[in-house]
């Protein structure tokens, strides 16, 4: 099994792991909103915006500023009546304000956002001592109000062109606001139609993936390797009744009765291990059950019962060792089947929307019109992440298999 450690396809595995174990723990939640709907990943070509967050206090005339993501030649300016800075790109794809002002209430209180070609009066109240703001340019009343589309997004409206922006405060006596500008590039691998950082969603989906698909495999070889054993060496009719219940599961079509059972049991995690691993352990039922049969009428085992060793001391100490190369290479191939079926029904929305999965991904992709956005950044990573863990655990399977019966390595590999 020397070469099995070799094998480039383990050490992909472990480094995919790696990065579901790690990864989650350096990044934000993926719950997080980190920017605007279907941004574009921050390599991507082109005169796009980046994501720009200002926030600034003034109290008794002294400014204090905390910026993010304003460059320094942006040109970012904090006074006692507000902020100003250059803009380079295109329009930002969110224009959010929040904070709170404290003001006379004798005094009328006015926010304005000044660009080249005009002015956008945000707000205008008076008669309060306190006012909290909470403005989004996507809010079809705010929208209204400043006369923006109500169709898609206004913020175009409020970037007319490159050049000096500036938000000024008028009539207050202190204000605390952060200017908060979503970019229309945003994260590693872009965000999906909430915001969330993409690659985030994906590093947390790998160990939902593994996960589903390790246990559920686990559960069914360790279910099929004990009806196989129990068939194969009592026989009669024990051996009849598992074999027929083995044909009628073989026989039901599967995906109807996973979708069945997941809406009748819930769509938990551990749930989802619960249906796959019903559904799954038939194959290795049938080939521990073959091997059985042919070792129980061998010479060691007819000398163990004549020595009068219990059944339950031969399944144990001699016919278990003899089914487990089959049995590992039954779960490395089972392992694929599992994280499939997992990616179909998160797909069709039978899975946990609190879970973050591959298929949960794609399912969403596909429900919020992802395909029509042209986000493919939504659709070929968790895509190829499914494929990419198919394949190293086929190939980990595959080897074993040779290693059972060398007559599937070719000709080369049954000379060795």
């Amino acid at each position: 099994m020397s070469g099995f450690f070799r094998r480039a396809s383990l050490w992909f595995l472990v480094f995919i792991a790696a990065a579901g174990i790690v990864g989650p723990r350096l990044l934000d939640s993926p719950a997080d909103v980190v920017g605007a709907p279907f941004a574009r990943p921050v390599w991507w070509r082109g005169d796009l915006s980046t994501s720009k967050t200002a926030e600034f206090s003034v109290a008794g005339g002294r400014t204090a500023l905390v910026s993010d993501g304003f460059a320094k030649d942006d040109g970012l300016r904090a006074g006692a009546s507000g902020l100003a800075f250059d803009w380079k790109t295109q329009s930002a794809a969110v224009f959010a304000l929040e904070g709170e002002i404290t003001a006379n209430p004798a005094r009328t209180v006015t926010v304005t956002w000044r660009t080249p070609e005009k002015d956008f009066e945000l707000v205008r109240r008076d008669g309060q001592e306190k006012y909290w703001l909470n403005l989004d340019a996507r809010d079809m009343i705010f929208k209204q109000r400043l006369g923006l589309p109500l169709i898609g997004r206004g913020t175009e409206r409020l970037f007319p062109q490159r050049g000096r922006c500036e938000l000024a405060v008028g009539g207050a006596e202190s204000f605390r606001l952060k200017l908060i500008l979503f970019g229309r590039k945003q994260g590693l691998l872009g965000t999906d139609q909430r915001g969330r950082d993409v690659f985030a969603l994906l590093l947390n989906g790998i160990g939902t993936s593994l996960t589903v698909g390790v246990s559920a495999t686990l559960a069914a070889t360790l279910l099929g390797l004990g009806f196989g054993l129990t068939a194969g060496y009592v026989g009669g009719w024990v051996d009849a009744l598992i074999m027929r219940a083995v044909d009628i599961l073989l026989a039901i079509p599967t995906l109807p009765i996973l979708m069945t059972l997941a809406g009748l049991w819930g769509k938990g995690l551990w749930q989802l291990v619960l249906i796959l691993s019903i559904f799954s352990w038939m194959g290795t039922a049938r080939s521990v059950r073959a091997l059985t049969l042919t070792v129980r009428e061998s010479p060691w085992v007819e000398g163990l019962k004549a020595l009068g060793a219990k059944k339950s001391y031969i399944l144990r100490r001699h016919l278990v060792p003899e089914t487990a190369p089959i049995v590992l290479a039954n779960l490395a191939l089972g392992v694929p089947g599992a994280i499939l079926a997992e990616a179909g029904l998160a797909f069709l929305g039978l899975s946990d929307p609190r879970l973050v999965s591959w298929g949960r991904m794609l399912h969403e992709a596909h429900s919020f019109g992802a395909f029509a956005e042209g986000a493919w950044w939504l659709i070929v990573p968790p895509g190829l992440g499914i494929v990419s863990l198919c394949l190293i655990f086929v190939d980990m399977g595959r080897f074993l298999e040779e290693r059972i019966d060398p007559r599937l390595g070719g000709e080369d590999h049954a000379q060795r």
